[in-house]
């Protein structure tokens, strides 16, 4: 994807995340580009590593923990298991599938979580 071509919009701030079943907090860089297509690239990293990538474009979605260590890509929608895949909906206000709650403060701060598995991502974006 080229993030800096017409029509992307790229938001920059900083998150925590939970993995699921209370496994230990990582706070790190995120970076979020979405399209008026639908289509979105995802990043969650602490420098100098990549910790997640995700992305769905044109019907087609993958997403990549560490260095591509572990990936899975498919067509359609994107799995509803993956925090990662449900951020861009939560942020515009869409309905959340499966288990995942969205919450805002009066704020910038945001959180998304799991409910039966405890995973979650609090963050917020500067830009």
């Amino acid at each position: 994807m080229n993030l800096s071509s017409p029509g992307w919009t790229v938001l920059r701030g900083q998150a925590i995340w939970q993995p699921p079943k209370n496994g230990k907090e990582i706070a790190g860089d995120l970076i979020l580009a979405t399209n008026e297509n639908g289509n979105f690239f995802i990043q969650f990293s602490k420098t100098p590593f990549t910790i997640a990538t995700a992305e769905a474009e044109d019907q087609q979605w993958e997403i990549r923990f560490g260095n591509d260590k572990y990936a899975w890509r498919g067509g359609g929608a994107p799995p509803d298991r993956f925090l990662w895949f449900q951020l861009p909906p939560a942020l515009l206000d869409t309905n959340l599938t499966g288990d995942w709650k969205f919450e805002r403060d009066s704020g910038k701060l945001w959180r998304l979580k799991n409910v039966r598995t405890g995973e979650k991502l609090e963050g917020q974006f500067f830009q």
